[in-house]
């Protein structure tokens, strides 16, 4: 007799850094920054610079981040960032001169700074935290009413590698539904202006699942994205979170499976549209174009420690502490959380976090190994914890080789099917721990 397997639902929680900060708490004591950072590693430091600040907020968008910046706020807010580099650098102190080996400039939307600023952000990186811009990959988000044309000679100038846009839909239509109002001239022209200042690598955010996308709309958007060659793609499913604009206005009786049916269709679409045209899949949501310019030897290495993020909404991590400011979604809550910030003076203490023990570094790394197209080698974790994946999780990894996720799951390479793939925010979380599965559904959104 054959047995039913009921899969779970497709889209459940998208995993790009775990314990999501949902789990993080109030540090009591605050640990001292020297404390944490004594003893660690400081050859290949990742710096994460992070811009809480829009021009819209998207229907969307959960993330922190606020809209526009009244009375001179980014200028207070990038003399708090300032102090926060210098508090940073005095506590790696001088044992170890610290190596960045890539750098990001994320958000909200960084170039919602004016040029000056950006400068000066950059400044701050090189200057106080001692990153070459110039000689490491450099990332940063944009958005197309803010790429322009003097923004982007700075970025240039200093060296970014890469720079990635987010349009999400090129109809029109699509991008209200979506509460991301924009036209595609307007969209067009900046992408013309990314490509005059050769940044090496391109990256366009598409978004799928939006209400009134049709296989047709979608291919025209692929199709739109593609004619610029962009050296990356990311395909981004679309969730409607609580407190999101999307959120205040969804049918709670809506047929969730029906939408997680049309969500896979176009992931599906997506995917094949891409792969027969010259790119290669790395996860879930990204896509290489085959002869890009590689972005480093840690390109998409997350699995190691050793980021320093600066900002309000940036998180850090240790090998035994991740640590950040606090975290909401509520528009009220994150300005409150910004100002606060930026009259902060001591920076000296951890805040918020999370303590990193041996199984939730084995969980981490499991994840963001089993999350990439490539999959890991069992001989590399079974170096790194001294096992192998099946003595800590046999359960899980049942259940994927049950569902038809694992390819070759007895092999010495652990890798996800391409079913599995598709799957990846139902598979992230079956490999939670209890104890941040309790953490974040206690979490009340802000």
């Amino acid at each position: 007799m054959t047995r039913t397997i009921t899969l779970p639902r497709p889209y459940q929680n998208y995993v790009y850094a775990y314990p999501h900060k949902t789990a993080y708490r109030a540090l009591t004591p605050r640990p001292a920054l020297a404390e944490l950072w004594a003893g660690e590693s400081r050859r290949a430091l990742s710096l994460y610079l992070h811009i809480p600040f829009c021009e819209v907020r998207c229907g969307f968008c959960n993330l922190f981040t606020r809209v526009g910046s009244p009375d001179g706020l980014t200028g207070r807010y990038l003399d708090a960032l300032t102090r926060q580099a210098e508090a940073v650098r005095a506590a790696l102190g001088d044992a170890e001169t610290p190596h960045f080996a890539t750098a990001a400039f994320g958000g909200g939307t960084p170039t919602f700074l004016e040029a000056d600023e950006l400068t000066r952000l950059c400044d701050t990186a090189e200057d106080i935290m001692g990153a070459d811009l110039r000689a490491i990959p450099l990332s940063v988000e944009a958005s197309p009413t803010t790429v322009t044309a003097d923004r982007l000679a700075v970025l240039a100038e200093r060296g970014t590698t890469r720079l990635s846009l987010g349009v999400q839909s090129f109809i029109e239509q699509e991008a209200r539904a979506a509460v991301r109002p924009q036209r595609r001239a307007d969209v067009e022209a900046a992408l013309d202006r990314i490509r005059d200042v050769a940044i090496p690598v391109l990256n366009i955010d598409l978004i799928y699942g939006i209400d009134g996308q049709t296989a047709a709309t979608w291919r025209e958007s692929l199709d739109a994205a593609l004619a610029w060659r962009p050296e990356e793609i990311y395909l981004y499913p679309l969730y409607v979170r609580p407190l999101t604009g999307l959120n205040r206005h969804a049918d709670p009786a809506a047929a969730e499976r029906v939408w997680d049916d049309q969500r896979l269709r176009r992931y599906a679409e997506g995917r094949d549209h891409l792969l027969a045209r010259g790119y290669a899949q790395i996860s879930m949501r990204m896509f290489r174009r085959t002869d890009a310019p590689p972005q480093g030897p840690d390109d998409y290495a997350c699995q190691t420690d050793g980021m320093i993020g600066l900002g309000c909404g940036a998180r850090s991590y240790t090998s035994g502490t991740h640590y950040s400011f606090d975290y909401a979604v509520a528009p009220r809550e994150v300005r409150a959380i910004i100002d606060t910030y930026t009259t902060t003076a001591d920076f000296t203490r951890a805040v918020y976090g999370r303590t990193i023990d041996g199984d939730e570094a084995e969980r981490r790394y499991l994840l963001q190994s089993l999350l990439q197209a490539e999959g890991f080698a069992v001989a590399d974790y079974r170096q790194r914890f001294g096992h192998v994946p099946r003595d800590s999780f046999p359960a899980e990894l049942d259940a994927l080789a049950e569902r038809g996720w694992l390819a070759d799951p007895e092999s010495g390479h652990l890798r996800l099917t391409p079913e599995g793939l598709a799957y990846s925010d139902a598979i992230g979380p079956e490999f939670f721990s209890p104890a941040v599965r309790a953490a974040m559904a206690a979490y009340e959104h802000r």
